[in-house]
């Protein structure tokens, strides 16, 4: 039976259940189950990923979790009970593994991998959590490790801050919002660096300071690989300091056996020690580890004849460093322990043994030997903090091993109580003894002893090192022949208390022989005393010692006889005459050098020091040793300072009165000395002798009188030293005081309680007196200081005022005074204090220090006194401070940082205490904000008075402290927000003027401040809050104050995006208090008292809270915004039902807000929710309804509603997905309740809907505008949605301001891109609206304010220079023109001059600049899925320089990389353009010009020509080849017909865009023959700009591609070609079958035989210029020519039989016309060529020239005449070839290829640069058909002119050679070579009649939408005609 569960509530599945059984619930491994019923081994439930799903599964599948269930029942909450830190690790790990994938779609790598490595770092960290085996700090510092990475990881992944306290989040309902906002900010930092934070608060506010905690280096020595000596060795490891040149730890000693192992078998594995209490500071030095290597053996290594082998030696051997700053960070971060390899080093030369560790440091290597291998010294270190209490408890195994404990030289930090240590540091340094006589120098040894007074060796008082034990003499090392050693060894005597006086050390100095005996000689001595005879010990410094003589007999048994010599040159000094008959003899030229340390909690070096410890043996000297205490240094003073403070008392105790004064001034010095940051450690020593150990029970009586007669003193007395020094020690004072009071009260049972209170009272009636002499003396003060400096100004004081005394009194005793309270020592807030106060004059210096040292008395009053007492002795202290302000700011920085440490005192902490100091405190902060002064310090006040009040705002008496505090502080909190706000809006401008940061956390601050009262105020608050103002004027006011101060939240974003916690709340908590002003608004300022201002401010504000980014919660994922509805509902819902119903109170006031709040309801509207557009359609009903009552019309509105949809869209202000946009507005006016319906019922109905459909369309492309802004798209997409949008608005809503806005936007595309043609035309726009005005133009986007005719001027400018840039010459001429008629008509020659100088610039760049013609292609779009813009539509574009089909089509496909190419030309069917899909259609069109009549001319240029051709165009076209009819499988020609499509475009290209859409298409079909007759045209065209440009070819150049023409179209004709066309259309078949094409056929005959005559030319040129060994080619065509003849003639014979009105044979038959050619005579050559109607045309792109033939010996057919273009005949060809033709251009094509199954058949496209199709495709006809109209480009710098002073370059020789190369393939099937080549007809005639020239264009001033032709007044000519020879009547003989 099921039954529901009591405890089994939550689990985790511990293994996969498919969930295969019935009702079973499948489930995965990690997924979270709640258990809701349980029946015999199986559970009934639901996984949280899941909860609608419930069914069964086994429990032995689930691992049961502790939970805490609320509300049992079906809908009970289940919360698992376990580390908040695991459960928000489990969370926040489930939430970025959804982004974590994401960032791998996004190519995000690097940050993938990061986020991976922190995710896996997390899971680590929760399982050691979950494991339980942690100490309470390992927890505490893996939940350390573990915030660090969740903040890390939330940021990178664009997750909200998580606001923490102690590792934890924080629930924003326990907290104030200002101690919110402060754990937002510290969540930026690591948690260490906010725990350092918190320490140094701690230590500002008085509170006992923590002890700084210590780190240990934990060193292990592993193995010395190195060790090939074979001999026993020493190795001492120390930490060395190389700044400070000196050692700062003892030495750790390892003794190793000759094998490398220890000398001591127990310690295998265990030669480890712990450098103990490195402070932070001894971190940051330059440390490091040093170890130096000591052999015992021989005194030569390698040498086995120095010394007999039973001596041993202490010789040195090498040495090894390791700098720690290498490895601290390694070290720190791991939890074990890291080996590191040390390299040994040999000392080169033993005199610099003392220093080779610096040697090797600084690389001095000349100094030292660097070893062969690696290998050496192999340790691990391990870095532990914590006093070792806690190092010992927390690593048991380290201690376990033995380790070795290595000390300090010197004291740590900070000394407790207790911690005693008496160890005296022996260096022995250097000496300098005498040779002796010997030949060389000696080997000395010093051997060390410790005696007591009675002669005794002291015992194991000499340490080496730690890890060895005490020994009872020590032998130094020996330096080998040195008579002035240098050892520094450093020695430690741990000599005990009691046997320290009276003991000496004696150093005897022995010579080691290395003879045979191997003698060690003793020749001397040294001692000296430990002790002095006043008592003090041997100081810290270096000592020379004198050396007595002695020798190997001398014995010291009787040490008396050498303790009365002198030791050292001061004994000597002091010690009267010695007679010089002693037994010792000192040596005068030999001295030994020691220095020595003592670090001692019982032995002093100070007289002074020692007199006062010792006072009972001379207590008539008491008051003098008491003066002297301030020349005792301050180590000596906190070494011995309980022993001190136990001096001091006892002496107060013998003699108060005489006594009590001088321990007073004794005591404050002490305290005082404590503040100093470098003794500020020492404070807790104080406060556990004042606990612990301090015995004065009457001391307090003595304590109290002092300190009440220095305060009353202090307006009398001058010089305030000594008093401000009592003042600053106060914290003590009263500790001492207190405590002694109840010692003593303990003692006598309570007694003189009534006389100690009234001290008290007493007391601080002298306080007060000492603060209220700052109010008195404030007019003196204020004169004294006389100008205040600037903020941010150190300045001197002023002549009035001297030193201050907290300076003088620091300097005075050798101090740095102590860091103000607030700030940390460093000065770590200097300038941001600076930027909010004026560094102006310190206060009095007395005030100063007694407010500083007054909060920290509270404590200890409380101990004594109520707390009622207590808050009425500080009300009275605070309530005498000077209330004014302007006495000087510093005076009000230490009284508000002393009001500070109040609030944040205990005392504070208690309701009755608060009831009475509140008033005072809040009475002060007033003060400072009316003021604008101090605001930092003010703001930490008011967030800790907050913090109190939130944390006890259960208690009843919180109502009274927040109605106090809105009385007190709400207006001026309101005031001060609004002064900063725009202060730091105004400041942004100006730079360096105010610390940023500074005024962010000013403003946080006080934002935070200001939501946590108004989150305190209940409806009663804000009921007597209203009814407290006076007027409605005061009502008002308030009203806009908090309005403003609330839009500027919204707006300023003063809380960064991702404190999304922070942002909630002040949302929530503007909304409750907008709820309660909303009734006092519309109560006071409706009908007759209706004041816009206020209800616009509140309108604006409403809507601005809507639109909150942080309130979007579509944009949360689904589990967070669950969360905030649970919390906090749908604000925007509950602030939009605020509107409506505030909307509605307003009655016939509404008009007053039309237009001005349709753009901001809009906005509202644009919110994706729905109930809240639900709300607000009817309010946009109204506006519509209230503006047509009034005006008839509501054009406001749809103005308001255009403008601020662009600014939605355009700005990207509003909702982030746009592309809901569109389905919002078309839901704002659809289905019901839409608006709409509601205007269907209106009058205005029609009008309604009319704007309702143009808003529609509006947003559709702004939509497209805006996808393609918002992403990554290309700028074709950005410039088409532009145009589109730009026509809208020109077109259908005609807004000129947003239609100039957008022109501008496309021209800075163009240029980006550039377009600069492009980007010319779309200026142009601007300038057409503008006008030769004088008229005054406002400022308008980059435009100055300037006169129309200067704004129109300079536009015309820009637009010129945009053309030139895009050689578009021709459309800058008229606007040249334009110019310069304007400055003609000014008389301003210089700009005239200028313009004409361009003008003509312009001209001479047609002529000479080379300009490639561009590509066009048709593009069509098909699908659904193209944006509106393109959707369905068809555009041709105009291509980029050199870009073919193939690349166009490439780039197309990478701007819609979704996109399909579909593979065919044909139109696409429904289905396409409806399909979810995208589809483009892309192939290349030839334009068709609209200027032929310029193209017709025979004079023009090409260069000019091929402008025309290629611009200015609306109509493209192209061909499609069918076969209508049955196919001849003979001859295709026959059937072949053409479609011919043309495309009109809605603009010319070039325009605003490089692409248009197509308007219109027109289809016609070309039959076969017309096909023919354009194809043959075609042909001939191309031949006569091929030999025109031949024929100035110097001799035997390189003609390749003449020859390759020549050859392919002669052979063509012989074997295919033109003969298929013969087939074709000359037989009698088709010509009796198709009458109506008589025309046609008898044209196509002549442009055949047009054909034969050119190529005669071309052949008679190609024999002029033909190399020799290509003279067989020449034949060859030669006799191919005839034979083309001679089928043309039989061909054209049979047609003229056929074609009617042809009956008589003879001059006019084909016969008639070729016979004579046969011969080929000279004379039949020339009439051949008198009589032909053979035209020569210029060619397409290059000026007129000449063709001509020059006789040929070799074959003796031509005679030696010439043939002029025109049919005139040269008899000299000399004459003829001295003539100049134009530079011609060679011609471009594209290199697109056909596949093999479309291929030309003739070779068309042999043009230079490009390369020719192969022979195996010429026979190929239906591509012939296909072919456009032939275009070429003209020379450039790739593709330059053929000729180079009438020689090809080498380039050119090269790319002829490549000309027969094979194309290379095309991407689309339907396109070949041939569609880009085949030139357009021309009537270029050799035998033209009276010749005319075309009248040219002339172009109206300032339009260039037609391109002008720039000369203007020519006469007016005919073309010629085309004529045939039979009706030709004159040949004019002049060609020019």
């Amino acid at each position: 039976m099921w039954t529901p569960t009591e405890d089994e509530k939550i689990g985790v599945v511990i293994c996969n259940f498919r969930g295969s059984v019935t009702q079973g619930l499948a489930l995965e491994v990690g997924e979270t189950v709640q258990i809701l019923e349980k029946c015999e081994g199986w559970y009934r439930g639901f996984s949280t990923r899941k909860p609608n799903v419930k069914g069964v599964f086994p429990a032995s599948y689930i691992h049961l979790k502790k939970a805490i269930v609320t509300n049992r029942g079906p809908h009970e909450t289940v919360v698992p009970l376990e580390d908040p830190i695991v459960t928000e690790v489990t969370s926040t790990l489930q939430e970025w593994a959804i982004l974590w994938k994401q960032l791998y779609v996004k190519h995000k790598v690097d940050l993938f991998y990061k986020v991976r490595h922190v995710m896996m770092e997390l899971i680590d960290l929760r399982r050691q959590l979950l494991s339980g085996h942690l100490t309470q700090d390992q927890s505490r510092d893996v939940k350390r490790h573990i915030t660090v990475r969740l903040d890390w990881g939330n940021e990178h992944l664009g997750l909200d801050l998580v606001p923490r306290k102690e590792f934890e989040m924080v629930d924003e309902d326990q907290i104030s919002v200002s101690d919110l906002y402060k754990m937002h900010l510290s969540s930026r930092h690591s948690v260490q660096q906010s725990t350092t934070q918190s320490d140094s608060s701690r230590q500002r506010h008085g509170e006992p300071c923590r002890v700084p905690v210590p780190h240990h280096l934990l060193v292990n020595l592993k193995s010395f690989t190195y060790n090939s000596i074979g001999e026993d060795t020493d190795i001492f490891f120390s930490l060395y300091d190389l700044r400070e040149a000196k050692t700062i730890s003892e030495k750790f000693m390892v003794r190793l056996n000759k094998n490398g192992g220890p000398k001591n078998p127990e310690k295998v594995d265990r030669l480890c020690a712990l450098f103990t209490d490195l402070s932070n500071k001894d971190m940051k030095r330059d440390l490091y580890i040093v170890s130096q290597v000591i052999r015992t053996g021989r005194m030569l290594l390698n040498d086995s004849k120095k010394g007999p082998p039973h001596v041993q030696y202490r010789r040195p051997y090498g040495c090894a460093v390791l700098a720690m700053s290498d490895v601290l960070q390694t070290i720190s971060e791991l939890k074990e322990e890291k080996d590191f390899v040390l390299k040994v080093y040999m000392c080169n030369n033993e005199n610099e043994w003392y220093q080779i560790h610096e040697n090797i440091i600084r690389k001095s290597s000349t100094k030292y030997t660097t070893p062969s291998t690696n290998y050496g010294l192999i340790i691990s270190l391990q870095l532990l903090r914590g006093d070792m209490e806690q190092v010992r408890r927390e690593n048991p195994l380290i201690f376990s091993r033995g380790v070795a404990i290595t000390r300090k030289l010197g004291f740590p930090d900070v000394i407790m109580p207790g911690d005693i240590r008496n160890d005296l540091y022996l260096t022995l340094e250097r000496g300098d003894f005498e040779r002796g006589g010997k030949s060389v120098q000696k080997n000395i040894e010093i051997t060390v002893y410790v005696l007591y007074a009675d002669g005794e060796i002291l015992k194991d008082c000499i340490s080496l090192g730690s890890g060895e034990p005490s020994v009872p003499e020590h032998r130094s090392f020996v330096l080998y022949h040195n008579n002035s050693p240098r050892w520094s060894e450093v020695i430690k005597l741990p000599i005990p208390i009691d046997r320290f006086r009276g003991s000496h050390l004696r150093f005897e100095f022995r010579h080691c022989s290395t003879k045979d005996k191997g003698e060690k000689k003793l020749f001397g001595f040294s001692f000296t005393p430990l002790m002095r005879e006043d008592g003090t010990t041997l100081s810290d410094e270096s000592h020379e010692l004198y050396v007595y003589k002695c020798d190997e007999n001398t014995t010291f048994n009787n040490h008396a006889l050498y303790l009365g010599l002198p030791c050292c040159k001061e004994d000597f000094n002091s010690c009267p005459s010695i007679p010089s008959s002693l037994i010792f003899q000192r040596s005068a030229k030999e001295t030994f050098w020691i220095s020595t340390q003592l670090s001692s909690t019982k032995l002093t070096q100070n007289v002074d020091l020692l007199a006062l410890l010792k006072w009972k043996a001379h207590p008539d000297r008491v008051m003098d040793i008491l003066g002297r205490l301030r020349h005792v240094s301050g180590e000596e003073i906190v070494k011995f300072l309980q022993d001190i403070l136990d001096t001091l008392f006892s002496i107060l105790d013998d003699n108060t009165d005489k006594y009590g004064p001088l321990v007073f001034q004794s005591l404050v010095f002490i305290i005082n000395l404590l503040r100093d940051s470098k003794y500020y450690h020492f404070r807790p020593v104080m406060d556990t002798y004042i606990q612990k150990h301090f015995a004065g029970a009457l001391a307090y009586k003595e304590l109290i009188r002092c300190l009440k007669w220095y305060m009353d003193r202090s307006a009398e007395v001058v010089r305030q030293d000594h008093i401000q020094e009592a003042m600053r020690a106060l914290e003590y004072l009263f500790k001492f005081i207190v405590q002694s009071r109840i010692l003593y009260s303990r003692a006598t049972c309570g007694m003189e309680e009534e006389q100690f209170r009234t001290s008290i009272q007493e007391l601080f009636q002298s306080i007060r007196f000492v603060l209220s002499l700052d109010s008195r003396n404030s007019e003196t003060l204020i004169f004294t200081q006389g100008s205040q400096p600037c903020p941010g100004q150190n300045q001197a004081p002023g002549p009035g005022v001297g030193p201050t005394a907290p300076l003088a009194l620091a300097s005075a005793l050798g101090q740095t005074p102590p860091p103000a309270p607030g700030q940390v020592p460093g000065g770590g807030q200097a300038n941001c204090n600076q930027a909010w106060s004026s560094n102006a004059l310190r206060p009095s210096p007395l005030s100063a220090a007694l407010l500083n040292s007054f909060p920290a008395i509270f404590d200890e009053l409380l101990q004594m006194f109520t707390v009622q007492e207590v808050a009425e002795f500080v009300r009275g202290t605070l309530g005498s401070m000077p209330s004014t302000v302007h006495i000087g700011q510093s005076m009000d920085v230490v009284k508000l940082q002393s009001i500070a440490r109040t609030v944040d005192s205990k005392l504070f902490s208690f309701p009755e205490s608060r009831r009475i100091l509140l008033p005072v405190v809040l009475h002060h902060i007033h003060l400072h904000l009316r003021q604008q002064k101090e605001l930092l310090i003010c703001s930490g006040i008011l967030s800790s008075i907050f913090s109190i009040i939130k944390t006890s705002s259960l208690d009843t008496s919180v109502q009274e402290e927040v109605e106090m505090m809105v009385e007190s502080l709400l207006d001026v909190l309101l005031q001060t927000l609004l002064s900063i706000m725009s202060k730091s809006q105004s400041q942004e401008a100006v730079r360096g003027q105010r610390c940023p940061q500074c005024t962010a956390e000013i403003t946080g601050e006080y934002v935070s401040c200001l939501l946590s009262l108004l989150r305190q105020m209940t409806d009663i608050h804000f009921q007597h809050l209203m009814e407290n103002f006076q007027s409605k004027e005061e009502l008002k006011e308030f009203l806009l104050k908090i309005l403003c101060v609330f839009r500027n939240l919204m707006k300023l974003s003063i809380f960064p995006r991702d404190w999304n916690i922070m942002r909630l709340l002040t949302s929530n908590i503007i909304l409750t208090t907008a709820q309660y002003l909303s009734p006092a608004l519309h109560k006071n300022f409706t009908e007759a008292d209706f004041d816009f201002k206020v209800w616009n401010s509140y309108f604006s504000l409403a809507v601005l809270y809507i639109n909150q980014p942080s309130l979007q919660l579509e944009n949360l994922s689904p589990a967070k915004r669950k969360k905030v509805l649970d919390k906090y509902g749908d604000m925007r819902v509950m602030m939009t039902y605020e509107l409506f119903s505030m909307w509605q109170n307003l009655g016939e006031n509404k008009i007053h807000f039309i237009p001005g709040m349709i753009g901001p309801f809009l906005g509202v509207t644009l919110v994706p929710q729905v109930e809240v557009r639900n709300i607000m359609i009817p309010i946009f009903h109204d506006m519509m309804d209230w503006e047509q009552r009034k005006n008839g019309n509501f054009k406001q509105v749809e103005a308001e509603l255009i403008d601020k949809l662009d600014s939605l869209v355009s700005e990207g202000k509003g909702d982030e997905n746009y592309r809901e946009l569109f389905s919002l507005l078309t839901q704002l006016f659809g289905p019901y309740p839409s608006l709409l319906e509601k205007i269907e019922q209106e009058t205005w109905r029609e009008t309604g809907i009319s704007f309702v459909t143009s808003v529609t369309r509006l947003m559709e492309r702004l939509l497209d505008y805006r996808d393609c802004m918002k992403g990554d798209e290309t700028e074709n997409k950005k410039i088409g949605c532009t145009v589109n949008l730009l026509n809208f608005y020109k077109s259908e809503i005609n807004k000129e301001e947003m239609y100039i806005r957008y022109i501008h936007k496309l021209c800075d595309m163009h240029l980006q891109a550039e377009n600069f043609t492009e980007a010319a035309f779309t200026l142009l726009l601007y300038w057409e609206l503008l006008h030769w005005d004088e008229r005054p133009l406002k400022e308008f986007l980059h435009y100055p304010a300037q006169t129309e005719w200067h704004r129109k001027e300079g536009l015309c400018r820009k637009v010129i220079h945009y053309f030139n840039k895009g050689k578009c010459w021709e459309y800058g001429i008229p606007l040249c023109r334009e110019l310069a008629f304007q400055y003609e008509s000014l008389y301003d020659y210089q700009s005239l001059s200028w313009i004409r100088k361009m003008e003509a610039a312009y001209y001479d760049n047609i002529m000479e600049q080379q300009r490639l013609e561009p590509e066009f292609f048709r593009v069509g779009f098909y699908g659904r899925k193209f944006p509106f813009f393109l959707r369905n539509k068809e555009f041709v574009c105009r291509g980029h320089d050199y870009e073919r089909l193939e690349a166009f089509q490439q780039r197309m496909l990478g701007e819609f990389p979704q996109a399909i190419a579909m593979q065919h030309p044909n139109q696409p069917d429904e289905a396409i353009l409806q399909c979810d899909a995208q589809y483009l259609q892309i192939y290349a069109v030839t334009p068709v010009p609209e200027s032929v009549s310029v193209l017709q001319m025979d004079r023009v240029p090409d260069r000019i020509k091929s402008f025309y051709r290629v611009n200015n165009v609306r109509r493209f076209r192209y061909d499609r080849p069918f076969h209508k009819g049955p196919k001849d499988r003979d001859n295709e020609f026959k059937s072949l017909w053409i479609e011919r499509t043309t495309l009109i475009l809605t603009h010319p290209l070039p325009g605003i865009s490089r692409w248009f859409e197509v308007e219109k298409r027109e289809l016609v079909e070309v039959s076969p023959l017309e096909n023919a007759i354009s194809v043959v045209e075609n042909k001939n065209q191309e031949l006569r700009t091929l030999i025109s440009q031949y024929q100035h070819k110097q001799l035997h150049g390189n003609i390749n591609l003449l020859s390759m023409t020549l050859n392919g179209v002669i052979d063509a004709a012989v074997n295919g070609g033109i003969a298929r066309y013969q087939e074709a259309f000359f037989d009698k078949e088709y010509i009796t079958s198709h009458p109506e094409d008589t025309e046609k056929i008898t044209q196509l005959k002549d442009l055949m035989q047009e054909q034969v005559h050119i190529l005669g030319v071309g052949l008679a040129v190609h024999e002029k210029l033909v190399h020799p060994e290509m003279r067989p080619l020449h034949k060859k065509l030669i006799d191919q020519f005839q034979m083309m003849r001679s089928s043309l003639c039989h061909c054209f014979y049979v047609a003229l039989q056929g074609l009617p009105g042809l009956d008589k044979p003879g001059a006019n038959t084909p016969r008639g016309i070729l016979a004579s050619h046969s011969p080929m005579s000279p004379e039949s050559f020339k009439l051949m060529h008198r009589h032909s109607p053979i035209a020569v045309l210029t060619p397409v792109r290059n000026s007129s020239s000449s063709l001509s033939s020059q006789n040929s010996s070799e074959t003796g057919n031509i005679g030696n005449l010439l043939i002029l273009a025109d049919g005139m005949v040269v008899e000299h060809p000399e004459d003829f070839y001295r003539m100049q033709a134009s530079p011609s251009s060679s011609s471009l094509s594209s290199t697109h290829s056909a596949p093999s199954q479309l291929i030309n058949s003739t070779p068309s496209t042999i043009r230079v640069g490009s390369p020719s199709l192969p022979d195996k495709y010429r026979h190929n006809r239906e591509m012939l058909m296909l072919l456009p109209p032939h275009r070429e480009r003209p020379s450039s710098a790739m593709y330059p002119n053929i000729t180079e002073n009438g020689q090809p370059t080498n380039f050119q020789r090269a790319l002829f050679h490549q000309v027969i190369g094979p194309c290379k393939p095309c991407s689309d099937p339907n396109l070949s070579v041939a569609e880009k080549v085949l030139t357009t007809p021309s009537s270029w005639s050799l035998d033209s009649g009276t010749r005319e020239a075309l009248p040219f264009l002339t172009a109206h001033v300032g339009s260039v939408m037609a391109p002008p032709v720039p000369p203007r007044n020519l006469p007016q000519v005919s073309p010629s005609p085309y004529t045939c020879l039979a009706h030709q009547s004159t040949v004019h003989p002049g060609w020019q």
